[in-house]
């Protein structure tokens, strides 16, 4: 895993870039907030940064990020080794990242990212919650160290990942039936083509239903760079943002 940044991108360049997007995306969100008659500090950005470097990491955490997303099991592994490892060596007062992983997670590949993850949002299949299990107790985690979202499919169509609705009850049993794990809320994805507006507030329903039963379970992530005023005005607690913040997907790193 490279941890240089953008080609031909100076450090310095990089940085003022980053730090005018991710203002720019602060101003959004304080506005969708006041606009919703919410706090912004209850708001946590995620910052994906799927595909871009180690380098851009550690620049967003120079500035203040702490909440990262990534997709890719062996990336975010790799990724977030070298970030760590940069972070610890600045000495005990540097506050750890936080690492979120948002994508489809392979059954194969449930215990590997229990070592690492701080975060599953992708929880969407009964079967992903041994594999998570066992390997956040191989890793030697605290009980409830790994905090899990439940993925919800909004439109019906599990194949872009997502439990049905209906599913949410028995997932979220055997998340608590898992003293290794922490279930913590819902994720999802608005449908493409859909009205936002209409996705998250079916989300926000679920949601305060999940809530009645599963107290803890408080945390609702929805809402990319495209929709995120959207879901604020529906509860969301937690917004994946990349490209508002990174710009377009590097072709090749």
């Amino acid at each position: 895993m490279s941890a240089t940044g953008p080609a031909g991108v100076h450090p310095d360049a990089r940085r003022e870039q980053l730090r005018a997007s991710l203002a720019a995306v602060h101003g959004r969100i304080e506005r969708a907030c006041a606009d919703a008659g919410r706090d912004p500090a209850e708001v946590t950005l995620v910052v994906v940064t799927k595909f871009f470097p180690a380098s851009d990491v550690l620049l967003l955490h120079q500035l203040g990020v702490r909440s990262f997303g990534e997709n890719r099991d062996q990336e975010a592994a790799e990724k977030f080794a070298l970030v760590r490892q940069s972070v610890d060596a600045a000495g005990p007062a540097a506050e750890p990242p936080v690492l979120h992983f948002i994508g489809r997670l392979q059954g194969n590949k449930a215990a590997h990212v229990a070592h690492y993850a701080d975060v599953v949002e992708s929880l969407d299949r009964a079967k992903l919650v041994d594999g998570l299990a066992k390997g956040a107790r191989r890793a030697g985690r605290p009980e409830g160290d790994l905090e899990v979202l439940l993925q919800v499919s909004l439109d019906g169509d599990t194949s872009r990942g997502g439990a049905l609705p209906e599913d949410l009850a028995a997932l979220a049993a055997a998340v608590e039936a898992q003293p290794a794990l922490r279930l913590r809320g819902l994720m999802a994805v608005a449908p493409l083509g859909a009205d936002p507006d209409d996705a998250f507030a079916s989300l926000h329903h679920l949601a305060r239903d999940l809530r009645e039963r599963h107290p803890g379970a408080s945390w609702l992530s929805a809402g990319m760079s495209g929709d995120l005023e959207a879901a604020l005005r529906h509860g969301a607690t937690h917004l994946r943002v990349g490209t508002a913040i990174l710009g377009s997907r590097p072709s090749l790193l």
